[in-house]
């Protein structure tokens, strides 16, 4: 399979399905910023992280990609799936949405509490983590958007937002990890 097939040179890309749109539609946007979030995402698993972070990672961006998948498919089609019972892997996002609320839980008891915000550095990994949060923060503004214009699942948003949280408190613990004191914010 060849990488460059010369058709998105004139501005268009196309969808599952095959329709065209333009590469600034608000689809591409989205799930383009959902594939920079996991290329950092990615980058975050390059760290020193344990074995449990890493495979939790590892879930979030296979579930990141399969939202990008769902967000590339236009209603029409996917309608057209739930008739002939190809259920999509939307089902999946509100388990795994609470996934992330007990991997939350588990990490914030070990961690001090937190009395201000921090500023985000200290180590790679930890700034990593911020600038992850920062892009799904983007990402689910994007989604957000998308939804005036197409029916998005409300699961899709709630998912951005929860790992744009857990991805706070994964901070917050490789800080705690790695013995790097955290910098509050004091206006």
């Amino acid at each position: 399979m060849k990488i460059y097939t010369k058709t998105g040179d004139q501005g268009m890309t196309g969808l599952y399905g095959g329709a065209r749109v333009s590469k600034f539609d608000m689809r591409i946007e989205s799930y383009g910023t959902l594939d920079e979030l996991n290329s950092y995402i990615g980058l975050i698993r390059d760290q020193e992280i344990d074995k449990h972070c890493f495979e939790t990672l590892v879930k979030i961006q296979g579930e990141l990609f399969s939202i990008g998948a769902i967000l590339a498919t236009p209603e029409e089609y996917a309608s057209a799936q739930k008739k002939n019972n190809f259920s999509p892997v939307s089902q999946t996002i509100p388990e795994n949405t609470r996934y992330l609320e007990k991997e939350m839980d588990a990490m914030n008891l070990d961690l001090p509490a937190m009395t201000h915000f921090v500023l985000p550095g200290g180590h790679t990994s930890v700034s990593t983590c911020h600038i992850a949060r920062c892009v799904c923060r983007r990402a689910e503004r994007m989604v957000v958007q998308l939804a005036t214009e197409i029916e998005v699942d409300a699961a899709i948003l709630s998912y951005l937002n929860r790992l744009s949280d857990y991805l706070f408190v994964l901070a917050r613990k490789l800080a705690f990890d790695s013995k790097v004191d955290e910098i509050k914010w004091i206006p």
